[in-house]
């Protein structure tokens, strides 16, 4: 068997990190928090939004690794450090193997936080929904929420049983610190059974107001789109988590791609990344991921496969075709959002916001 080495005149880009684990926090007898020390030298690139997620690589026997999204439980304005929670799942090979194998001491190889299931602030008041593990996001947006703004803050939070809240220690220590601003409602299949559109939609009814974040298992997510769309809740101030197995390698070094921006099909696009305008050509070829990290500038982006949502953007004007854009509902779609790993230009000129 011959072995062929990739080139090495050809520009690569690897961004993932080798984290220590700090510490590891026995949450249930099924789910543990992985917290993470970050080098001096890579602090800027690991910071993180409420709500965002970090991308672990997991040694595999069978395929070498798999990569598997973590959302973050830490805030980072109340957190020094990093914490993600895994929560064990029946055949899940990777959520076994963190919570079984993993002990403080030992080193990770994690991709920078990505995702945009996040607040833009803290002005508006919170409706959060959270089922099971999906309390993890949850959690950074409440107590960033409850760190930096004044708004109030609802949390309906449903679980299997009693033994299976997650956090359930620190949700009572921060509504007892904050009587005024938090109120949190459990959810208890084992008591209630499991929850009904109609009885989430009564719940939610006094709090039309609110900014909506949910996220847990696919059927309480449907289950809460139905009541909030019963209860009156705008579809824009509705914001839903999505995970989905990625199917490539988002470890693998990426080859810089070499865009030709000279070609007399390109169009004209403004993207608006960070506070920062930037306008250049954009070969019809090429999706809006290349030709930024063409450029050398520093896009959102984890699988480029359309499968993950970290590269979501808003289409301003003009249009663009994708490939793969499943992880987008018609909702989505129709407010303008576009993944950048996916998107090459229809029109002659584009604007896009990050």
């Amino acid at each position: 068997m011959t072995i062929v080495d990739a080139p090495t005149d050809v520009p690569r880009l690897s961004r993932s990190a080798v984290l220590t684990v700090a510490e590891v926090i026995e949450e249930t007898a099924d789910a543990r928090s992985l917290v993470f020390d970050i080098p001096a030298d890579r602090r800027a690139d690991f910071d993180y939004r409420p709500g965002q997620f970090l991308t672990l690589r997991v040694p595999s026997d069978r395929t070498g690794s798999v990569a598997r999204c973590y959302s973050l439980a830490s805030s980072p304005f109340t957190d020094d450090l990093l914490k993600v929670t895994v929560k064990r799942t029946c055949d899940g090979y990777a959520s076994n193997w963190l919570c079984d194998r993993v002990n403080a001491g030992d080193a990770i190889e994690v991709l920078p936080p990505a995702g945009v299931f996040t607040p833009n602030g803290f002005d508006d008041d919170l409706l959060l929904f959270a089922a099971g593990s999906g309390i993890t996001p949850v959690m950074s947006i409440l107590k960033s929420a409850l760190s930096e703004g004044t708004s109030s803050v609802f949390l309906v939070y449903a679980n299997r049983d009693e033994n299976s809240v997650i956090f359930k220690q620190e949700l009572q220590e921060l509504a007892a610190a904050n009587t005024d601003r938090l109120r949190v409602v459990h959810w208890l299949e084992s008591v209630q059974g499991l929850p009904t559109p109609a009885q989430l939609a009564s719940m939610a009814a006094p709090f039309a107001d609110h900014r909506v974040f949910m996220c847990g298992p696919k059927p309480f997510m449907d289950a809460v789109h139905d009541a909030t769309a019963r209860a009156g809740f705008a579809r824009q101030r509705v914001h839903a988590e999505v995970f989905t197995s990625l199917s490539g390698d988002p470890f693998a070094e990426i080859e810089l791609p070499a865009v030709d921006e000279t070609s007399e099909d390109g169009a004209t696009v403004s993207v608006n990344l960070d506070g920062d305008a930037h306008e250049f050509s954009w070969p019809r070829s090429a999706t809006l991921v290349d030709v930024l990290l063409s450029k050398g500038i520093n896009v959102p982006f984890s699988c480029r496969e359309g499968e993950c949502g970290s590269c979501a953007a808003t289409l301003v004007d003009g249009e663009v075709t994708m490939d793969n854009c499943s992880v987008l509902d018609d909702d989505d779609i129709a407010e303008g959002i576009i993944l950048a790993c996916q998107a090459r230009p229809r029109s002659d000129t584009l604007s896009i916001e990050f």
